[in-house]
């Protein structure tokens, strides 16, 4: 829990872009320690197993086999990434992934609409510094469609490349990059790599690359690309799920055995590079608070040193009760936030130490403490303890995932890891036997070894940071493009190869749901998993964001981040370290109607994992000193989300919509003014109101029997008695205000990129029938196929991504567009925008075709959309929320077979009103206004004032935020403080 506040907060701890003294008042003593399964033992739980098969042309294939659900993981993994480019040629690998989703020869169009078709789920495409993957999740009668693609893209690419598909992607390649780069710290990457690496070093770019690399990149340098790293024996191909290898070969043979050979890319090798002396950086940028950091590169994933010093990471910085954590945080309160990380590539490794420095601290005091617990750590190394706990985690989380075929994360992505890195697709045991098996020794040895040399220091601290190296396109201000012409279609009888058709789809399976209730009267929804030997319970309290109240909001978040820093029984660090012994994660969330309390355990540590989620639950103790210091990250927190524009926008948006006073006009953080106040009176009583077993109910999904689960949730739980106090209500009023179209522009100079941040509050509720207006969505904005999407990224390209999405709560169902666009596009997109939603909803509504599609993928997509536990405990939550039948996800592809074009337009026409959307847009407002003004959008203010008849400006305060009103402005601008 601690950790989910903390994600609020900016450090500059190395992450790859995808591209206390506890308390003064002593507690009771701890309760004692339940045993553990051994690490050992975990270990052994680990297995994936597989057959392996490599075609004539060098293709490697390795398949397992997992019955659980119908569905197959398809992953190609290529053996080439960012490392790999030449000087100039920067974001080339990166630029072909894009490239790679826009058809190929069998298969024009995007990609991702066959996968729609056949009901992918998990689709995606990544590119690191080492490899570049591809991958998707399908139904089981659908591999050989899945098969097809992958190979005609692998084979059957090169023809469907065009200039037009270069010129557009190299757009979205650019706003992607502003979009990480217009963050607060979206800078500090490229800064990093300059300084650690030498000149012609191999890791020293970034994956995404320089804008005048991506300028520059022609269409015969993409192609060469493509020739030179895109062959079959440079490639691995791995089927997870239901199929087996005797199944497989035939299939694979048929799609892939005819694609020739191409040269094979040998990584190359790259040295460890280490300082000549320290290096000291300062940056600046729009933070809330002073980072400061230490870098060092060690060696990459293959060597023998590195579980060592991700071990040596985990103690220091990575684990809840690090060193870190309980030194700068806890005991001496001088940061909100501190942590250390490995980044393990192929060839090397990032080495990180960062702490977020208080507010009012002096960052060299915290610099000094970050380094003198790092050298007391090379003198005495790390105890055994901490090496189990963090092992513990490691392996808690690795068997966790192994219940997903696919994804990011799925026993796909292990074997291929393996392979492509270490030549072994069980590469993934060897780890983790060296997790279960280093010694303090071992990990004190490379610690000392590697930390030991010349540091990269580096501080970011608020400020205005460094101009922007803008592409050169924007930079001359170049007119507008014209859409790319489509491609004509071709014929079938065009084609060399068919696309095969999908056979006989499996229905979904949803698990059978069982209902008990506990002694006190708390209900308890179960259903079954045995995937993995892991139980998940969810503690799901009538409360929320909307509990909160109106003069005191973030009373909530506080709370739930002090729920785990300390207990009557147990204090902040030996809850950690409790969870991180048993490989068991307690965390809450609040939704704007439910708070929750989640546990995810390992079966065989059950039981001490359900004591510790009932003591955090029932017994927090809201130590003085324990609030003040949560406070402080908190507010921290909040002022670093006034500085992001995601985070400015989200903030803003709702009391718009809702006016100030509804309980939907919220965050979960709150308002800072309101936070500083709290005390642990505040927080025990909005405790003692709202989380207590009359407004409870439990969700579990275990590979338990509910008759074995049950008494332990009723020894935990079923003696709990709700308190004599009355419990808490939420109030809401019978109307929202009126609708009035305007837009709120909010200054934030020097960004790359606006926001726009859109949205209105349909007639809706929670309760009702949406499923005709979210299959209309699919086609406006809820998926990569929507209209809005394709029109500002995959048309304009002036976007990274472009959605809508139907937010449904229970007592409101808002709809809500975001788009992150190029600043000198802001206007042209929201004109765009306004243009592509009003034909939606006029004369261009919902064609056969995206029925037929939409229609597909809404139910082929049913059985993969529940693979996991988590989707399962998801999926009950909402039924029980909406009031649905346990089965009504399988009721669900009978509804969208009866649906017709006519209905989701009727259902889109009735909910969505395209004059009524309020429109929120953060960018700089000296490049934006001008844009803005021109769209002709009524100019009421936000503080319900009309337009002045002669220009004047007047100043008010909105969300703390200046509100400057420019009469001859067709939109609000709001300067931040």
């Amino acid at each position: 829990m601690r950790r989910s506040l903390l994600s609020l907060l900016l450090t500059t701890t190395l992450a790859l872009p995808a591209y206390s003294a506890v308390s003064a008042a002593a507690p009771q003593a701890a309760a004692s320690a339940s045993p553990a399964a051994p690490v050992s033992t975990l270990v052994k739980r680990v297995d994936i197993p597989y057959q392996a098969f490599t075609l004539s042309n060098g293709l490697k294939v390795l398949v397992h086999e997992d019955r659980k659900a119908p569905v197959v993981a398809v992953s190609v993994w290529y053996n080439v990434g960012s490392k790999d480019e030449p000087k100039g040629k920067t974001g080339f690998a990166h630029l072909f992934e894009h490239l790679m989703f826009n058809g190929s020869e069998n298969s024009p169009g995007d990609f991702f609409e066959p996968l729609q078709q056949i009901g992918a789920t998990d689709y995606n495409g990544t590119t690191n510094f080492d490899r570049t993957n591809y991958f998707q999740t399908v139904p089981s009668a659908a591999i050989e469609r899945a098969l097809f693609l992958e190979s005609d893209r692998m084979g059957h690419l090169l023809g469907a490349v065009t200039q037009e598909k270069l010129d557009n992607q190299r757009g979205v390649v650019q706003n992607e990059k502003r979009q990480g780069d217009n963050r607060p710290g979206g800078l500090v990457f490229y800064r990093l790599l300059d300084e650690l690496f030498p000149e012609g070093h191999t890791y020293k770019h970034s994956v995404i690359g320089s804008m005048a690399d991506l300028d520059a990149a022609s269409l015969a340098d993409v192609k060469k690309w493509f020739t030179d790293n895109y062959g079959p024996n440079n490639a691995v191909l791995v089927l997870a799920g239901d199929i087996d290898a005797k199944t497989a070969r035939p299939l694979v043979e048929k799609y892939f055995g005819d694609i020739k050979r191409g040269p094979v890319n040998n990584p190359a090798q790259a040295a460890v590079p280490t300082l000549s002396a320290p290096k000291n950086v300062v940056m600046k940028d729009r933070v809330a608070a002073t980072s400061v950091s230490r870098y060092w590169v060690v060696p990459g994933m293959l060597d023998k040193q590195s579980v060592a010093l991700d071990l040596a990471a985990s103690v220091l910085g990575g684990l809840a009760s690090s060193r870190f954590d309980n030194e700068l945080v806890r005991k001496e309160k001088i940061a909100v936030s501190a942590s250390a990380n490995v980044t393990q590539l192929h060839r090397v490794g990032l080495f990180s130490v960062s702490a977020t420095v208080r507010p009012g601290v002096d960052p060299a005091v915290v610099g000094r403490r970050l380094d003198e617990i790092v050298a007391d750590f090379l003198r005495n190394g790390p105890t055994q303890a901490e090496l189990n706990r963090a092992a513990v985690s490691e392996v808690a989380g690795r068997i966790k995932g192994l219940e997903q075929v696919g994804g990011f994360g799925g026993k796909a992505v292990a074997l291929a890891e393996g392979q492509i890195y270490a030549n072994d697709p069980e590469f993934y045991k060897r780890n983790l036997a060296l997790y279960a098996g280093t010694s303090p020794q071992q990990v004190k040895a490379a610690a000392q070894q590697w930390l030991r040399r010349p540091a990269l220091n580096l501080t970011l601290e608020p400020g205005e940071r460094e101009a922007y190296q803008e592409a050169k396109t924007v930079a001359a201000a170049a007119p507008a493009k014209p859409a790319p012409a489509q491609a004509k279609p071709q014929t079938p009888t065009a084609f060399k190869r068919q696309m095969p058709a999908v056979g006989s789809l499996s229905p979904l399976d949803f698990p059978d749901v069982q209902h008990a209730t506990l002694a006190n009267g708390v209900k308890v929804h179960y259903a079954q998993r045995t995937a993995v030997p892991a139980t998940r319970v969810s503690l799901s309290f009538d409360a929320g964001q909307a509990a909160d109240p109106v003069t005191a909001r973030g009373t909530q978040g506080l709370m739930l981040a002090l729920l785990d820093e300390g207990t009557t029984t147990r204090n902040s660090t030996q809850i950690a370290e409790e969870q991180e012994r048993l490989g068991a994660d307690i965390s809450s969330n609040a939704t704007i109607d439910r708070t929750m309390v989640n546990l995810s355990a390992l079966t065989p540590n059950l039981a001490p994992s359900l004591d510790l989620l009932a003591d955090v639950v029932r017994n927090p103790a809201f130590a003085p000193t324990e609030v003040e210091r949560v406070k402080a990250q908190m507010l921290t927190g909040i002022a670093q989300e006034m500085k992001d524009p995601q985070g400015i926008a989200s903030r803003t948006l709702p009391t718009l919509l809702y006016g100030p006073n509804h309980p939907y006009a919220t965050t979960g953080s709150g308002n800072a003014a309101a936070v500083a106040k709290l005390g642990p009176a505040d927080l025990a009583s909005f405790k003692q109101a709202w989380l207590r077993p009359d407004a409870l109910e439990i969700f579990a999904v275990s590979d338990l029997p509910l008759q074995q689960l049950l008494p332990r949730l009723e020894a935990r739980f079923g003696n709990w008695q709700a308190p004599a106090t009355p419990k808490g209500k939420k109030v809401f009023p019978t109307a929202i205000p009126a609708a009035q179209q305007r837009v709120v522009l909010i200054d934030r100079p020097g960004s790359p990129q606006s926001l726009i941040y859109g949205g209105l509050v349909t007639p809706l509720k929670g309760s009702d029938d949406i499923v005709d207006l979210t299959s209309a969505n699919d086609i406006l904005g809820g998926n990569f196929l929507s209209r809005i999407n394709m029109d500002l990224r995959e048309t304009k390209g002036w976007s990274y991504g472009v959605s809508g999405r139907v937010q449904r709560s229970v007592q409101a169902v808002p709809y809500i567009i975001g788009a992150p666009v190029q600043a000198d596009r802001t206007g042209d997109s929201l004109a765009a925008l306004m243009a592509d939603v009003k034909d939606f909803l006029g004369t261009k509504g919902v064609t056969s075709e995206e029925l037929s599609r939409t229609t597909a993928n809404n139910i082929r997509s049913l059985p993969g959309s529940f693979e996991t536990s988590a989707a399962v405990l998801n999926g009950m939550q909402s039924n029980v929320l909406y009031n649905r039948p346990d089965n009504y996800y399988e009721q669900l592809a009978g509804i969208y077979q009866a649906q017709t074009s006519a209905r989701l337009d009727a259902a889109a026409r009735a909910a969505i009103n395209p004059n009524n959307f309020v429109w929120v847009v953060v960018g700089e407002a000296a490049k934006v206004q001008p844009q803005l003004a021109k769209l002709g959008i009524p100019s009421v203010s936000s503080c319900g004032r009309t337009r002045a008849a002669s220009p004047t400006t007047t100043q008010t305060k909105l969300f703390g935020f200046t509100v400057r009103r420019i009469a001859w402005s067709s939109c609000c601008v709001v300067i931040p403080r």
